[in-house]
């Protein structure tokens, strides 16, 4: 009997690998970590509002099963909750904070939260996850207060890296491959070998580049966007105690964030992440 006819002869095919979710969320408890560079994300943050005049309200979606996002912000004094979309992460996340009551089962898609509710969304390693990125942003911009800001930490289609690591495949140089190769890795994972897309039951099927982001972005409405290079202060720890972060802001931003051929050089490495500010209300 081959493996494809024995693994789903009793199952059917779109149940997909059996017990994928539980093996998502043990190998998620187990490599989740507290060094999130949250300090340099808040600092980042500074430079667009000034949370100290706005509600300090701030939702994590996909906080995972140890949520320290939302732990340390809690610690700094912010009304901070999150989301996650699959089960088992979301029942570990409350017993990680021991509060029932921060952590929401959801999705990007359909965020449990009212409407201009949250001062700050951060949507770190979700963005290529989702079923639909744009309905994502819609929902992060929906829920965000005028003059809010929305994080945005994802894949990187043009990242160069020697070693061909992309951080969602253990395939190396997947983010080169063509769509059709990678959507048959999707498949392969999903039904045969979990491991190779760290037996995450909904792997990184969207690769972006900021360009894309800024796309995105604008489709639902939000108007300025930014990247850590453009916002990052020499003087934030986090830029202090890293030698390139520190070379580079030092010597290179100044020159590089006033010339839109530099600008976008940097970003097709750097260009993973983005800050989306929302436009305040005219009166």
């Amino acid at each position: 009997m081959n493996p494809t006819t024995e693994l789903y002869q009793n199952r059917l095919l779109s149940q997909g690998y059996p017990d994928l979710e539980t093996l998502g969320v043990e190998y998620f408890k187990a490599i989740q970590s507290n060094d999130s560079h949250l300090s340099w994300i808040m600092s980042c943050v500074s430079k667009l509002v000034d949370m100290s005049t706005i509600p300090r309200t701030v939702a994590v979606v996909g906080c995972g099963p140890q949520p320290y996002s939302v732990k340390t912000l809690m610690a700094l004094g912010y009304d901070a909750t999150g989301v996650e979309p699959v089960q088992g992460s979301a029942e570990a996340a409350r017993a990680f904070l021991d509060d029932s009551e921060r952590i929401h089962l959801g999705s990007a898609e359909v965020l449990p939260y009212a409407n201009k509710s949250q001062s700050l969304v951060l949507l770190e390693s979700v963005l290529e996850h989702v079923d639909s990125p744009l309905t994502s942003l819609a929902e992060c911009y929906r829920v965000l207060a005028p003059g809010g800001v929305l994080y945005v930490y994802t894949t990187n289609r043009f990242r160069v890296s020697l070693t061909g690591e992309n951080g969602e495949f253990r395939t190396r140089f997947y983010n080169w491959f063509p769509g059709l190769v990678k959507e048959s890795y999707v498949f392969k994972h999903l039904h045969f070998a979990p491991h190779l897309s760290n037996f995450s039951p909904r792997p990184a099927v969207h690769w972006f580049t900021f360009t894309d982001l800024c796309k995105l972005g604008r489709y639902v409405g939000f108007a300025q966007f930014y990247s850590h290079l453009d916002l990052a202060d020499r003087n934030d720890p986090s830029v202090k105690s890293n030698p390139l972060r520190r070379f580079l802001i030092s010597n290179l931003q100044p020159r590089v964030i006033q010339n839109p051929w530099l600008r976008a050089l940097a970003l097709t490495q750097l260009g993973n992440s983005i800050f989306m500010y929302k436009r305040p209300e005219s009166h």
